[in-house]
């Protein structure tokens, strides 16, 4: 009894000269531990608040675009690739107005746009996405060899079927006739079997068989 008396008195001045050796490290990781719990919190609370204001903005861009207020559609798209363009609305505030710039027939700017919406897409997707209408738009400048450089240097699989449809066009515009059909075959392949742009690219493939016949 008297040992075991002795072991736990022993085995308590143990702990606490453990404690006295240790016990600042362990409450300053204590402190640290609810220091970082608690600034993921706000961190998170931050960011929703954030992701909330860019939503509210480009809800109030959507309403001026409605109304056709130029001025105000300006303001809110430069207010949000200045203050959210960390966020996706950002990305699609300039997307929009490149599309817009296209059908005013500012390719420059669109191309501007195009770039700095693809810079800050930060997701694979929209990345291929934006890099993708930079292609097209690099084919509707005329450009059918840049257009078909940007194809290459697009990753990944997304936008399969467009990607190949218009790697066929440009390369119909650079006279390689040969290599456009391959190109129109993979867009094809690609697609769903109802998808309605195949009869569009189907008309392509035919169209090449014909010039092909009046060449021969």
């Amino acid at each position: 009894m008297a040992f075991d008396v002795y072991d736990d008195y022993e085995q308590g001045e143990r702990v606490q000269q453990w404690l006295r050796k240790n016990g600042v490290s362990i409450a300053v990781g204590i402190a640290l531990g609810l220091v970082l719990i608690f600034g993921w919190q706000q961190w998170k609370s931050h960011r929703a608040g954030h992701e909330q204001a860019a939503a509210s903005e480009y809800s109030a861009l959507q309403a001026a675009v409605a109304q056709k207020r130029t001025n105000e559609i300006d303001l809110r798209t430069e207010n949000l690739m200045k203050d959210y363009a960390d966020t996706a609305w950002s990305v699609f505030a300039v997307g929009e107005r490149a599309q817009r710039s296209v059908m005013a027939g500012q390719l420059d700017k669109a191309a501007g746009d195009l770039a700095w919406a693809r810079a800050h897409a930060g997701d694979d997707t929209l990345t291929a996405l934006f890099a993708l209408r930079e292609a097209q738009l690099k084919y509707a400048q005329g450009k059918p060899q840049d257009a078909i450089s940007a194809l290459d240097a697009m990753k990944g699989q997304a936008f399969a079927s467009l990607v190949a449809e218009l790697r066929g066009d440009a390369l119909v515009k650079l006279g390689r006739a040969d290599d456009a059909r391959k190109a129109y075959q993979a867009a094809i392949a690609a697609m769903d079997e109802n998808a309605p742009q195949r009869g569009v690219v189907q008309t392509k493939l035919d169209d090449l068989a014909v010039a092909g016949k009046q060449g021969a």
